[in-house]
């Protein structure tokens, strides 16, 4: 499992557009919020992602960035933002290879039988490229709004250094 304070993977994937999008895009320039969850358009994924999508000025105010990820397709996601009207950018990550490399696809077991499946977790990366927060098994309701609040805590301490 990856861990506060070490640095971030490397990542490319495409997102909703087929548009190659680079972790390194971002730093020097901007916070990174990547979040991971298991499927467009079901219940929490979608509590998750409109949250994502009403707080997202207030992420933009704080230099941040969202990238939610999940093994859908880039139609999949597509046909997800227009649905709910979502502003964030999604990544298409079909093969599990980001979620390998961030170790959230996990084994689970529910009532006995073990399955892998991706765990909704959410990484917050700095400008320098460090993780600041590595969130695994987080709850869909609520969460953007604490993500939010941490990533005001690390804009705090930059401002203050």
């Amino acid at each position: 499992m990856l861990e506060n304070n070490q640095e971030a993977p490397f990542f490319r994937a495409v997102n909703q557009d087929n548009q190659l999008i680079y972790l390194s895009d971002y730093l020097q320039k901007k916070n990174v919020v990547v979040y991971f969850y298991p499927k467009d358009d079901t219940p929490g994924c979608t509590i998750e992602a409109n949250e994502f999508t009403t707080l997202a000025p207030a992420f933009t105010e704080l230099d941040t960035v969202i990238l939610g990820v999940s093994k859908d397709s880039c139609e999949s996601h597509r046909a997800f933002i227009k649905k709910f009207d979502l502003t964030i950018q999604l990544l298409a990550d079909t093969e599990g290879t980001l979620c390998e490399l961030f170790d959230v696809w996990q084994e689970v077991e529910k009532d006995g039988v073990k399955k892998f499946k991706v765990v909704r977790s959410t990484f917050i990366i700095d400008k320098q490229g460090q993780i600041r927060e590595a969130l695994y098994n987080v709850s869909p309701e609520g969460h953007a709004q604490a993500v939010l609040e941490k990533i005001n805590e690390i804009s705090q301490q930059t401002n203050t250094a």
